[in-house]
């Protein structure tokens, strides 16, 4: 016996025409949502596709109109709450304009980037927002361009592109961390971050090629100088990039003759692995030493005691990115903006105050 399932034939825009009692081409207009068409008619049609079980033909849609109706994002990390959270503010945006989303991942490597760019470019998406895994290789983005793609980027900026970024305050938010710790009278602090490096250190800080981590760093390495403190390169730390290798930088940082009272972790999975591996060593937080982490993750606010945040409203910051990216496929005539959302401070138990 034939499967009924796999046996019925799809509902066509005809079959609904004929169900409503209208012309194909009034059809038409009604489920492709152009032209003039009255109230009545309108709630006839849509009636009969609803008791036909009607589904549009993508395909053929995407041919006569020209648009996917698809977004293509492509992030860092969706492990990191950071990217979680921004897609769904991008799922958001676009939902509310009739768009649907595919995300890709590129674990931060240049090359899972350029492969994800071009599968979605194949997929005719109509617009794409990006966050860069590196601000100093962009042949691919500029074929995004080139190709007519609308594209924003996220988290990220990169002046020469010449194309719409959203990103946080990175400087200021960092300043801000920054001179908190310095007001409760530390004066040895470290930044922790998971990008790779070969020695595990910082000496030059135009090499770092992500642009968001380069602002926080300048913004850190910026208040040290205005604090007057030594060599405020030292404790920087890179190669935070799993939880065996954040624990060899909290070694080799807290083995060091003057060790650092406090630390800045550069994301909230940093922050996390930091905070497991001064656990593994037996040290208490504040007491031992005081920690700040960007993003306000739901395990900052559970911890004991919970953890002073850089809140970085990354939901706001992916809708804006869906909202600005539907106005440029929408032809929206707007200057090219790097739009920053602001971060704030948010004090909770995990600096201590020193004496000086």
């Amino acid at each position: 016996m034939e499967d009924s399932a796999h046996s019925k034939r799809a509902v066509t825009v005809a079959d609904v025409a004929k169900a409503a009692k209208v012309s194909k081409a009034t059809a038409a207009r009604v489920l492709g949502g152009y032209g003039v068409v009255s109230a009545k008619i309108t709630d006839q049609v849509m009636a009969a596709a609803a008791a036909l079980e009607y589904r549009p033909n993508e395909l053929a849609r995407s041919m006569s109109t020209g648009r996917s109706g698809i977004i293509g994002v492509v992030v860092g990390d969706i492990e990191n709450a950071f990217f979680s959270l921004a897609v769904r503010g991008v799922s958001d945006a676009a939902r509310l304009a009739g768009f649907n989303v595919i995300i890709a991942n590129s674990s931060e490597e240049l090359d899972a980037e350029k492969s994800a760019v071009d599968l979605l470019i194949g997929k005719r998406v109509d617009g794409l927002i990006v966050t860069p895994a590196r601000c100093d290789n962009i042949d691919h983005l500029q074929h995004v361009r080139r190709a007519g793609v609308p594209l924003v980027l996220f988290d990220r900026a990169i002046p020469e592109l010449d194309v719409d970024a959203v990103t946080g305050d990175d400087r200021d938010a960092a300043m801000t961390a920054t001179r908190y710790l310095i007001g409760q009278g530390h004066r040895r602090l470290a930044y922790v971050s998971a990008m790779d490096a070969e020695d595990g250190g910082l000496t030059d800080i135009r090499r770092i090629s992500n642009s968001a981590v380069r602002e926080r760093v300048e913004g850190f390495v910026s208040v040290l100088t205005e604090a007057g403190l030594p060599n405020p390169l030292h404790y920087i730390r890179l190669g935070a990039t799993n939880q065996q290798q954040t624990d060899s930088v909290i070694k080799r940082l807290l083995s060091e003759g003057s060790p650092p009272t406090a630390l800045l972790a550069s994301d909230s999975l940093v922050g996390l692995r930091i905070f497991k591996s001064l656990q593994s060593l037996g040290l208490s937080i504040p007491k031992d030493v005081s920690m700040i982490s960007f993003l306000d993750a739901d395990w900052t606010s559970v911890t004991v005691p919970p953890i002073t945040i850089v809140d970085q409203r990354v939901y706001e910051m992916g809708k804006l990115a869906g909202e600005r990216l539907i106005a440029r496929i929408e032809r929206a005539p707007l200057a090219v903006e790097r739009l920053r959302v602001s971060t704030s401070l948010v004090v909770r138990g995990s600096v201590a105050t020193i004496d000086r």
